[in-house]
């Protein structure tokens, strides 16, 4: 069980090591777009109870919101 989970964080881990990678280049509003599709995704899929269509929704006004704030 312990393998299980050292193996289950370390792959957490690259994982998001590679993702803040990939967030290097971006310009101040393309990050805010992420951002913004990131916790308008969450808050979709709260408010909808994990819906898949709840959570694109969000992350779309998300998304469109971010980009809007990063003018």
């Amino acid at each position: 069980m312990k393998i299980k989970q050292v193996l289950t964080a370390s792959t957490l881990a690259a994982t998001m090591f590679l993702a803040l990678s990939g967030c290097s280049g971006m310009t101040t509003q393309e990050k805010n777009t992420a951002i913004g599709a990131g916790v308008g995704a969450v808050g979709g899929a709260i408010l909808t109870g994990g819906s898949a269509v709840g959570t694109v929704g969000g992350a779309a006004v998300g998304g469109v919101i971010g980009h809007e704030v990063g003018k």
